[in-house]
């Protein structure tokens, strides 16, 4: 007895040590699961050519910066990059019309009907004119701030703040105003969920502040007084919905107030209707970033550097931001055939 169970026992043995040998703790020999099984990232990267709506147009505007971070136009379609330490102003054809030195990395901007120049930096907001000088400097949101956004209206600035997950409108002078978007059951407002360093918002042309919720997948309206009114959007890996863990991260409005949306990831443009249901695709990751696939997250720092961001003209250009290569590509709408 003693024999056979010193037999099994080295059996046993045996087998762990074959087992532990050969044991995959890279993942480089894959599943082993057959063909069926296997999610095929690179096949969500094609988009169906019918449903791209835009081309590109002209030569990308090279912002000159090795770290751009956002874009903004005026009224009169000239373009803002802040990136590096400074604002650049663009002509549409890509002429440098003018730059504004700052003494920090500028995160978000948004120009204001009378031309002044709203600035988040991290904790900050600064406001400028248009030939650089400074107006205003408020004071600090705090250590713990993240400034991603600021949208303008005649008597009202909103401060997109992804470090306490919340948006703060101010009055033009900089006094707080009031708390928008914290979470009440109560009042209907699930809260926002930010998990990387993306969290935009816009002035709708019907009068509702929209606010990307990335971390659900959508985007929400809310009246400048904080009531939600309502959102959409939602998880999806067909085009038509936002897929990742936080999209999308940055979008615009345009003139018929539809939405033009970027996700980080698997990079894509695409536009909505006013109701937020899908329309088309202003460029897919074929388009937007080179090889195809190289968008792709597998670090946080890849998400990070993928960020696009996006703007739109008076005449519907849409201008997008391209973080990767540091330039502004221009897609016009495709003609009707």
């Amino acid at each position: 007895m003693k024999i056979l169970t010193a037999l099994i026992i080295a059996i046993a043995v045996v087998i762990a040590v074959i087992v532990l040998v050969r044991l995959d703790t890279t993942g480089r020999k894959g599943s082993g699961l057959g063909e069926e099984y296997v999610y095929d990232v690179k096949a969500l990267s094609k988009i169906d050519p019918n449903l791209i709506l835009y081309e590109e147009s002209g030569q990308a505007i090279p912002s000159g910066f090795t770290n751009a971070r956002g874009i903004a136009v005026d009224s009169q379609g000239s373009i803002y990059v802040a990136g590096d330490k400074a604002i650049r102003i663009f002509a549409r054809g890509g002429t440098l019309l003018g730059q504004i030195e700052l003494t920090d990395m500028p995160r978000c901007l948004a120009v204001a009907d009378d031309g002044k120049i709203y600035i988040g930096f991290k904790e900050h907001v600064e406001v400028y004119d248009r030939g650089g000088k400074q107006l205003a400097g408020w004071e600090s949101f705090g250590d713990g701030a993240v400034l991603t956004s600021i949208a303008v209206s005649d008597s009202d600035v909103f401060v997109a703040d992804a470090g306490s997950c919340i948006v703060l409108r101010y009055d033009v002078t900089g006094k707080p105003v009031k708390r928008i978007g914290q979470k009440d059951k109560d009042r209907g407002i699930p809260g926002f969920v930010i998990p990387s360093p993306y969290f935009d918002l816009a002035i709708g042309r019907d009068g509702l502040l929209r606010v990307a919720n990335p971390g659900r997948h959508c985007i929400e309206a809310y009246t400048f007084d904080g009531d939600l009114e309502f959102w959409w959007g939602g998880f999806s890996s067909d085009v038509r919905g936002f897929i990742g863990c936080c999209n999308p991260v940055n979008f615009a409005i345009l003139g018929d107030g539809s939405f033009v949306t970027c996700e980080k990831g698997l990079t894509r443009v695409k536009v909505y209707d006013a109701e937020g249901n899908f329309v088309g695709v202003v460029a897919g990751p074929e388009q937007l970033v080179k090889e195809g696939v190289s968008h792709i997250c597998e670090t946080s720092a890849e998400c990070r550097v993928g960020g696009f961001d996006v703007a739109v003209g008076p005449d519907g250009q849409v201008y997008v931001l391209d973080t990767i290569e540091n330039v502004v590509r221009t897609f016009t709408r495709k003609k009707a055939r």
